[in-house]
């Protein structure tokens, strides 16, 4: 049965390989940087940015499909330590997205694509008075992906969470307890600041001021005072 499978198996790498106009071999024979004939990217990639002008490089690997991203892509530094961990769909950022520092877990983003393909889309929209309704739009695209689903902010060095934010396709909901998850409103005082009572003063600082106010001492002349006089 092995010997069956070898020339199966040797059949398929050439046919991956007669796809391509450009491509490289793996480790493991399997196709890498597959450039079709059209020149559009296919298949699994692995890209290296060298550094340039003081920004660090890195090494990044996925799946192309026709020229955009497509599935998870993995970002990692010169060293190899995992720097990012995102989602794509038409080539833009879709679903979670995590992104590392070298001691854990900064941050996560939520996104929802948009095809690039369409001049409009329609989208099932979650109303922000009712989390159990939706609302069908016809939205206008640009192309890009829109901040959709929440947003966590962490202290990598302990994975505390320190701050949520929720958006609905793009519009920043009110922001949430990142312990509790209750919504804090904030509540914005318009009362002008002219129409406030000046703030009283500490007694100890007005008895002091009393104790040790004085009545403004006369110009001096060069005349003596007459004796038994007292000096002001």
């Amino acid at each position: 049965m092995r010997f069956l499978l070898l020339p199966l198996f040797t059949f398929l790498c050439l046919y991956a390989e007669s796809q391509c106009k450009t491509y490289r071999l793996g480790a493991n024979r399997d196709t890498l940087n597959c450039t079709d004939m059209t020149g559009m990217k296919q298949g699994k990639w692995i890209v290296n940015i060298a550094k340039l002008r003081g920004e660090p490089g890195y090494e990044e690997e996925g799946v192309f499909l026709n020229n955009r991203k497509e599935g998870l892509w993995r970002r990692y530094n010169l060293m190899g330590d995992l720097l990012a961990q995102e989602n794509f769909k038409w080539g833009n950022k879709n679903g979670r997205c995590m992104y590392f520092t070298f001691a854990g877990l900064e941050h996560e983003e939520s996104w929802r694509a948009v095809n690039p393909d369409k001049a409009y889309d329609t989208l099932d929209v979650q109303d922000l008075r009712d989390p159990n309704k939706y609302d069908r739009i016809i939205v206008k695209t640009d192309g890009t992906s829109i901040k959709h689903g929440t947003w966590k902010f962490y202290i990598p060095e302990t994975s505390v969470l320190i701050n949520m934010e929720e958006y609905v396709m793009g519009q920043l909901k009110e922001p949430t307890d990142p312990i509790t998850g209750n919504t804090i409103k904030v509540i914005i005082d318009t009362v002008k600041t002219s129409s406030l009572p000046a703030p009283s003063r500490p007694k100890l600082v007005t008895e002091f001021e009393q104790k040790h106010t004085k009545k403004k001492k006369p110009a001096r002349t060069g005349k003596t005072s007459p004796p038994n006089s007292q000096l002001p």
